[in-house]
């Protein structure tokens, strides 16, 4: 059985990470958990992927910023204190570089045309990003829990495998093509076009030509002097996620796709040994009365001629039942392909989640919905 507040009550629960494929809830999720865990005492910070600003809005906050900023408002007095952030990418992969790479280096980098491009559109940066973002909160020692809404991948293995990802990307071969033309002159760069350069002019496309070659080997000779360090907090963030601390959630809605993708989630954090502790079935559709589609129906057809009313409400819990049957066959092949994983399954609400008062009846569901 799945227990959110005994996990988030846990002092050792350092870290949770909610995950999933797009559009399931996982923001709203983690701002949930995120609340209710302060509301119980603990020091929370929450880091949101989503730049649709929904969060912010929920939280009583105008916006967020890739700084925290504590969430004070009206009805809100948690025992302990709630923390929101937003990812700004570009911002955060400026911070890392000033941080690491010394003033005047740091200045060299950022104005790069080459760093200009891949630190808004490289493959894997959003990912890699949270993931350096997450590295400093848990560094600063000023929140006991943390709790982070991942980006929305296509795929599972994006966000797992952008830390080594991004540093491979820009480790080894390619850093030594790419300082070869400073260091050999026009030869060297004869051999970086022989080379097959043209898939990394693909990923930079806003610089051609011999200026591509000459910014990106500018900005591989100045970011080779910190990559030992780029690479150091890759390492220290994957064995943060591997940690006894964190704990990881899968979102999904009751729906084919989504609990397809939370299957492969789930497949992958099992074989990379990341700790899971289980998964949120969102916006279920439970039956809360004992008559069945069938017997609703018929009353329905009997009623009919004189009680549209009562026939339109039979007709509709028919349509409910029908909709919770089908909901309960695909979560019950989850669990048979998953019998470890224990699930908590989540009531969908009237409306859209818009204050403090929508996350904590949330946050509400996700205690008192457990399912073995």
């Amino acid at each position: 059985m799945l227990d959110v507040d005994k996990l988030i009550d846990d002092p050792e629960t350092r870290v949770v990470v909610c995950c999933g494929s797009g559009g399931v809830g996982k923001t709203t999720t983690a701002a949930a958990i995120a609340l209710r865990a302060a509301e119980r005492g603990r020091q929370t910070v929450v880091l949101t992927i989503d730049p649709a600003r929904r969060l912010a809005q929920a939280l009583g906050l105008r916006e967020l910023g890739n700084h925290p900023r504590q969430v004070q408002v009206e009805g809100f007095d948690p025992k302990g204190e709630l923390w929101a952030m937003m990812l700004d990418m570009r911002r955060t992969f400026d911070d890392m570089v000033r941080a690491h790479a010394g003033p005047d280096r740091a200045e060299q980098l950022l104005a790069n045309p080459f760093y200009q491009t891949i630190s808004t559109s490289f493959s894997g940066t959003q990912e890699y990003m949270a993931m350096e973002k997450l590295g400093q909160l848990a560094a600063t020692g000023d929140w006991d829990l943390i709790v982070v809404d991942t980006p929305p991948s296509r795929s599972a293995l994006d966000f797992l495998d952008a830390p080594t990802r991004l540093s491979s990307a820009l480790d080894g071969r390619m850093i030594r093509l790419l300082t070869a033309p400073a260091k050999a002159g026009g030869w060297g760069l004869r051999k970086v076009v022989s080379a097959g350069f043209t898939m990394f002019a693909k990923a930079v496309s806003t610089i051609i030509g011999g200026q591509l070659l000459a910014d990106a080997s500018a900005f591989m000779q100045a970011f080779d002097t910190m990559f030992g360090g780029f690479r150091e907090r890759a390492r220290k963030t994957a064995e943060l996620l591997r940690s006894k601390g964190t704990a990881f959630l899968v979102v999904a809605s009751p729906e084919p796709d989504a609990l397809r993708e939370a299957s492969y989630f789930v497949d992958r954090l099992s074989s990379e040994s990341m700790p899971l502790s289980g998964l949120v079935a969102n916006r279920t559709h439970p039956v809360l009365a004992g008559l069945s589609a069938t017997a609703a129906l018929t009353a329905a057809e009997r009623a009919e001629p004189n009680a549209p009313l009562a026939t339109a409400v039979l007709r509709l819990h028919a349509d409910r039942v029908t909709l919770a049957e089908r909901e309960e066959r695909l979560l019950a092949r989850f669990t048979r392909a998953h019998p470890e994983v224990p699930i908590v399954r989540v009531p969908a609400l009237p409306s859209d989640v818009h204050d403090v008062a929508g996350l904590r009846d949330i946050g509400d569901r996700l205690a008192s919905s457990s399912d073995a």
